[in-house]
């Protein structure tokens, strides 16, 4: 800028003289013109130093948000069940899909098998910061989540994939104030809950006083049956089982390869008049759902939504794997015939009947469930 007004002072200066003569009322004119350019000069230079003073504020202000604009938000992921399990794989899809999506603003560290935080303390764990994404189930702390304890009642549910949406749907009508310490991203649920035993067992006084491990409320279901509910974790089982201090446990065919339980056990009772499931969860902390920009908390959203669907086909696979896993062992599988059915039915209904009794809005609970699975 001040070579251009230097320019312009030359400029007109030799215009000046080219039709001016010398008289010293010329002479005074040019001076006079000479002086203004040179304040004109001047004022230009201390513009420019106020300018590049502005500049350098600006770079030291927006250079910290740039910085943290450009950096990724990196999330902590506990999911319990080991790495090799299909449900591990299918949350470690979700994860690189959000990842994919947000173009790696978003990146997911996975901490599987409970390496970060056990089964029973991955929700508080979430809540607590100790992990800012956790994968688990409801029914390891028993009584936190009385009103998602419904989905886990012995509703006779026919595979994972409806059980799943059951789950879902169900959270999303009645949004439980047990969940608003998190940020709900979905939940699932696995396939038919069976009885899986060291001696077989055709008929209910076969499991009359049997040790069977459970866990929430599958353990009322197999005291309704007349066993003794052992709780404990999947991560335990195979042990107990193989150990004895356990003779049987319930859950769907997958914990047979899943869990490698199919080597522990020699008998699977098809009892899917009392299926139940249980509802597992993935959640965010709160906090760092809070922090996320709005474009990100869309990214989880869509994508969640989605993988309700993913893993209740999974869980379906798996089921089918655990079966044939079983039978590769030379394990037995018992059906149950109607009339037995019917009476293992029966024996549940209290069950159900005591969760309406004793919780607010139990009975609409377990009518909109009913009406889920028949959807």
């Amino acid at each position: 800028m001040r070579k251009l007004v230097k320019l312009l002072f030359f400029l007109v200066l030799i215009a000046i003289i080219t039709s001016c003569g010398e008289k010293p009322e010329d002479q005074k004119n040019i001076a006079d013109l000479q002086q203004k350019i040179e304040q004109l000069t001047k004022k230009v230079g201390e513009l420019e130093k106020e300018n590049a003073a502005l500049k350098e504020k600006i770079i030291k202000l927006t250079q910290p948000l740039a910085e943290k604009e450009a950096a990724p938000i990196k999330l902590t992921f506990s999911i319990f069940f080991p790495p090799t399990h299909g449900q591990t794989k299918a949350a470690m899809d979700w994860a690189k899909e959000i990842e994919t999506l947000t173009n790696n603003k978003v990146q997911i560290t996975v901490f599987p098998g409970g390496t970060l935080t056990k089964a029973p303390q991955c929700y508080s764990g979430v809540v607590n910061g100790i992990s800012d994404l956790g994968f688990s189930l409801f029914a390891y702390t028993r009584g936190r989540f009385p009103v998602m304890a419904a989905v886990d009642l012995p509703m006779g549910y026919p595979d994972g994939k409806t059980a799943s949406k059951v789950a879902q749907e169900f959270a999303k009508t009645f949004k439980p104030a047990e969940l608003n310490d998190v940020k709900v991203l979905y939940l699932h649920a696995h396939g038919p809950g069976l009885l899986h035993t060291k001696k077989p067992v055709r008929k209910l006084e076969d499991l009359k006083g049997m040790k069977i491990r459970a866990t929430g409320l599958s353990a009322k279901v197999v005291q309704a049956l007349g066993g003794v509910p052992v709780a404990m974790p999947q991560g335990s089982t195979y042990e107990s089982l193989k150990k004895g201090v356990v003779e049987g446990t319930f859950g769907p065919m997958e914990v047979l390869k899943g869990w490698k339980q199919a080597e522990v056990i020699k008998y699977t009772t098809e009892c899917y008049s009392v299926g139940y499931t249980t509802t597992f969860f993935v959640v965010m902390n709160l906090d760092k759902w809070k922090a996320l920009p709005a474009d990100v908390q869309k990214v989880f959203e869509t994508v969640s939504e989605k993988y309700v669907g993913v893993h209740g086909k999974v869980w379906d696979s798996t089921d089918e794997e655990g079966r044939k896993y079983t039978q590769s062992l030379g394990n037995e599988i018992i059906a149950l015939s109607d009339e037995e059915s019917a009476r293992w039915r029966k024996a549940v209904e209290p069950v159900i009947n005591d969760y309406i009794t004793n919780n607010t809005n139990g009975d609409a609970h377990v009518k909109k469930i009913r009406e889920l699975i028949s959807q």
